[in-house]
């Protein structure tokens, strides 16, 4: 049985700024990862994350988690 908590997030200024940056890198990522499935014809994950792995890391410097939610 999945148990289902919904929490309020009460963050700093600063935690705040971290948190709006890290969604706004991952939708960046999102877009690339759109984009490169668009001119590929690739779709499926496994395929798209061989071709966009690295470059997501590399230039949106995210971690793993964020990369692979796809």
């Amino acid at each position: 049985m999945k148990l289902v908590v919904q929490v309020k997030l009460l963050p700093s200024p600063e935690q705040a700024a971290a948190l709006e940056a890290t969604l706004r890198a991952c939708n960046r990522a999102a877009d690339h990862v759109s984009r490169t499935a668009c001119a590929t014809g690739v779709k499926d994950r496994n395929g798209l994350q061989k071709l966009v792995y690295a470059d997501i890391k590399a230039t949106f410097g995210l971690s793993a988690q964020p990369r692979c939610g796809w």
